[in-house]
């Protein structure tokens, strides 16, 4: 059951008293969001008590403040991976007059037009100024998370991020986030697979195509891989529990679908490919990924069939958090893999 917050003056409005309300929020599992805002028992995860954190905090804001960073990222539905969500973040169009208190950080920076959703309310910033101002605030492996699924979501592209950015040109962090923008690609298709790019960027290993496609002699699927290195016959995949729920079909069950993993595998390995899996856990051990991927490629592997790369998405599609996203296409890259 999802909670929904308790606000003194719409409780009060509806009849309740004040001592009727401090019996509730002083029950055993009630959260204060805030003061006046009280969130009872239920499930109830980071990201949406942020989300509702932002609602109760913004009506006492000054005019003009606008849900910025982290908190504007959440309010259009994107992921973020290890980013504090603590405070609301707000940006004001005005030089000074920043300030941070323990639930609230107001930022003082240039705010034109473009950079704000038209007519949102509440007022939040575009996705590209966001995801921009995020790569300047956070380190390197959670602005790439966010960033990944932005354009992954066709929220924005590239250019859109340097345009937002540049405000920033003479400002802490710009720099940083450039680097970000550079390394970004939407192929990668959860928070996994972006810090598991990540992780092999720093192991120093060649850079893999995302998303390959491999066939058998005869033009069959046999399975889309999260990592490839066609040359070196190593497929790499980032085996996180909720990739076997998305990979579900109605009436399968978790164990069918793993059973299926371990047929596509297996097929692969008879086409002549190594499979090196890595979970959760591996990514903040990344010797022991170094070290199977050291493995895999110290030998070589002569593989049959094809690799057909998927392509970064050719122009922007839908602008809204949740809805269709067109994917990229597919090309081959190699007659015989």
């Amino acid at each position: 059951m999802t909670a929904e917050p308790l606000h003194r003056r719409t409780a009060l409005a509806a009849g309740y008293t004040d001592a009727e309300l401090r019996r509730c929020y002083r029950s055993p599992g009630w959260t204060r969001l805030r003061a006046g805002s009280y969130l009872p028992p239920g499930d109830i995860d980071a990201e949406r008590r942020h989300r509702l954190l932002a609602a109760a905090t913004l009506p006492g804001l000054a005019a003009g403040s606008v849900l910025s960073h982290q908190s504007a990222l959440i309010w259009h539905g994107l992921p973020t991976w290890n980013v504090p969500l603590d405070r609301v973040h707000v940006t004001r169009d005005q030089a000074a007059g920043g300030r941070r208190t323990r639930l609230l950080h107001v930022h003082c920076a240039p705010l034109p037009a473009a950079a704000v959703i038209a007519g949102a309310d509440p007022a939040v910033c575009t996705p590209a100024r966001a995801v921009a101002d995020l790569a300047r605030t956070v380190d390197f492996e959670q602005a790439v998370v966010t960033g990944d699924a932005t354009l992954r979501a066709r929220l924005c592209d590239s250019p859109d991020l340097r345009t937002a950015a540049a405000y920033a040109t003479n400002r802490p962090g710009h720099r940083a986030a450039l680097r970000v923008f550079e390394f970004l690609d939407p192929r990668s298709e959860s928070v996994g697979e972006s810090r598991s790019r990540v992780l092999l960027h720093r192991l120093d290993v060649p850079p893999p195509q995302l998303q390959s496609e491999i066939r058998d002699e005869h033009g069959r699927l046999v399975g889309r891989v999260d990592f490839c290195w066609a040359g070196s016959g190593v497929v790499g995949e980032f085996d996180g529990r909720v990739k076997y729920g998305r990979l579900s079909r109605p009436g399968q069950t978790a164990g069918d679908v793993v059973f299926q993993e371990k047929v596509r595998e297996d097929r692969l390995r008879d086409l002549g490919w190594v499979v090196v899996r890595w979970t959760w856990a591996d990514l903040d051990r990344p010797e022991a990924v170094r070290e199977r991927l050291h493995r895999a490629f110290a030998r070589p592997h002569p593989t049959r069939g094809t690799v057909l790369r998927a392509e970064l998405p050719a122009a922007r599609g839908v602008t809204r958090a949740g809805d269709e996203k067109p994917r990229g296409g597919l090309r081959q890259t190699s007659k015989r893999a």
